[in-house]
């Protein structure tokens, strides 16, 4: 598990110089020692120590990991500092998270209450993961995002509240989760359109009083709605809506 980690982070960093630099000085790398020891004395019911152990990587590192989370293998908390993982999170193997993330609950419920991230997942930097939701293999949360519903795999979540982009992230750079659509924009862009689309057809419509309102959308109206009306619906259903 340990020589995963440290080949994870020598692929994804290219600060990363020699073994001991990244055994040393990499807090990421760290809090995942500190908690895979927390973890299996949890699992065998140790009272007290697991949270203890937990508290002092939180002092070290700035990264607070329950050590009920489960953490599968290669996964790489870059640069860390203010990471939040609930009790209940489940990550899946080669995942990337950035500082400033919480993988949280939404409330006082008991069980299950804390997300759950497939693999190859990329969390971006101050994104909120909240609640018992599942985030699919391969999916990247874009930078500042709040995520409070299911997300499939291989897709890109961005805003607040994080919305669902369609586009393919099976063959993208893992580590290119700045290059996300801006959902909002497009539809934004595309309802400007509309307007645009309905001003010449009122002007025709002004100066020609004898054309039809038929007329008027073949003569004058050429746009594409359906491209726009895909992109409003992306918009749409991303959050749920």
């Amino acid at each position: 598990m340990l020589l995963t980690d440290l080949r994870t982070i020598y692929e994804r960093d290219p600060a990363a110089r020699n073994w001991l630099e990244v055994l040393f000085c990499y807090p990421g790398l760290q809090a995942l020692l500190f908690h895979r020891l927390a973890h299996r004395l949890y699992k065998i019911g140790v009272p007290f120590f697991p949270r203890f152990i937990s508290h002092i990587s939180r002092f070290l590192t700035g990264i607070e990991i329950h050590p009920g989370a489960v953490i599968g293998k290669g996964v790489f908390i870059d640069h860390g500092m203010g990471v939040v993982i609930g009790e209940t999170a489940i990550i899946g193997d080669y995942a990337l998270i950035y500082q400033g993330v919480t993988l949280g609950g939404t409330g006082k419920e008991t069980g299950k209450r804390h997300p759950t991230l497939g693999s190859h997942v990329v969390v971006g930097a101050g994104a909120k993961v909240l609640g018992n939701i599942q985030i699919g293999d391969r999916v990247r949360v874009g930078a500042g995002s709040v995520v409070l519903r299911d997300v499939p795999s291989d897709t890109t979540v961005v805003g607040i509240p994080g919305r669902i982009t369609r586009q393919n992230n099976a063959n993208g750079d893992i580590l290119a989760h700045g290059k996300v659509r801006d959902v909002e924009a497009e539809a934004i862009r595309a309802l400007f359109q509309r307007v645009k689309d309905l001003e010449k057809q009122l002007e025709h419509l002004q100066t020609e009083p004898n054309v039809s309102p038929i007329e008027v959308d073949e003569a004058v109206i050429d746009t594409n709605h359906s491209e726009s009306d895909r992109v409003i619906e992306d918009f749409l259903d991303g959050a749920g809506i």
